[in-house]
């Protein structure tokens, strides 16, 4: 049935099977490395313990369901007057897609096994996916922190059944990333302090998506062109020549966010930003956060011809917007 649903991998582990968990996230909470997501914080003993978030639970079915695209990922870098978007932002909005799809999947389960329950997660509760994946079997969380497979390459979602059947579990996959760095070294600001651990507070994909307010001036550079999330790292890992094919039409990368030109975007009030990203993950981050991506991107840009675009927002009603169109201004003139 997960086969047919279009999901590539199925693992299945208990939920106490990740018992280094706990001490794991208070080590990066208490060190400060979550940076704004003070959500990470909440909750903790549900999000490093399966049992306490639902003790009826018996077994947790892992799913991985590919958005593998078949354009190169990296090379709008090089178009510094367009927009980077993360692979996983190229299309509508994963949670909703897999959430569904994960349910259909979760019926046909419950009715093979009538008297039992089910509860499904994807990315939106206190649940550590990447460490149950990994003890389910679908890969390994590398150096980069991500999860990763053998036979899946780096560009997948992860979805979460847990049930109060009695299952027997798959055998833990260890981990296979050997002497490769390249996941630490594609990174453009350094938010790897060491092999398997990450600094929020300096990743891309946290700053342009999660951080509020200015982003810090010594960080600003170091963005480029990627306006929501960076996949340097998953992009840069070798694994990837096995990637699994995307088999769900609707993951299929929108012609205008491969590499929207930054001179448009930077166009967009708070209307304009709506309607465009009606359905997509791009649309959480609001307006003003994303514009404020799009002005340190022309800043970084060195192209004077959009200086126009950046000038019209100097004086934005939003005090971060305003603050970064006057720093990409300042870059294009000493530019």
């Amino acid at each position: 049935m997960a086969r047919a649903e279009g999901l590539a991998r199925m693992g299945v582990c208990r939920p106490d099977a990740i018992p280094q968990a706990p001490a794991r996230l208070a080590s990066f909470v208490g060190q400060g490395r979550h940076g704004q997501m003070d959500w990470m914080e909440r909750r903790m003993e549900w999000r490093g313990n399966p049992a306490a978030l639902w003790p009826a639970a018996r077994s947790i079915l892992t799913f991985a369901e590919p958005y593998t695209q078949d354009h190169d990922p990296l090379a709008v870098l090089d178009r510094p007057d367009c927009g980077a978007v993360s692979v996983y932002a190229q299309h509508r909005d994963y949670h909703d897609v897999l959430k569904k799809r994960l349910k259909r999947v979760g019926r046909w389960f419950l009715d093979q096994a009538p008297g039992h329950e089910i509860k499904v997660f994807v990315d939106t509760a206190p649940v550590m996916e990447k460490p149950l994946a990994q003890a389910g079997g679908l890969g390994w969380q590398g150096k980069h922190t991500n999860l990763l497979g053998r036979d899946l390459g780096n560009w997948f979602f992860l979805g979460l059944i847990f049930t109060t059947v009695d299952l027997p579990p798959d055998p833990p996959e260890g981990e296979h990333c050997g002497s490769c760095t390249a996941c630490l070294d594609a990174c453009p600001t350094g938010a790897f302090p060491a092999p398997f651990q990450l600094d929020a507070r300096r990743c891309i994909s946290y700053l342009t998506i999660e951080h509020k307010g200015p982003v810090d001036p010594d960080l600003r550079a170091a963005l480029g062109n990627r306006i929501y999330g960076c996949d340097d790292c998953l992009g840069a890992c070798p694994w990837n020549k096995y990637a699994v094919a995307a088999t769900e039409a609707k993951y299929a990368a929108r012609p205008d966010l491969i590499a929207p030109p930054l001179a448009e975007l930077a166009a967009l009030d708070d209307a304009g930003f709506r309607a465009r990203f009606s359905g997509s993950p791009i649309k959480r981050i609001g307006r003003d956060r994303f514009v404020r991506n799009v002005c340190y991107a022309i800043g970084n840009s060195g192209d004077a011809a959009l200086l126009p675009a950046v000038q019209a927002l100097v004086d934005d009603p939003d005090a971060t917007v305003a603050d970064a169109a006057r720093w990409a201004v300042d870059r294009l003139r000493r530019a």
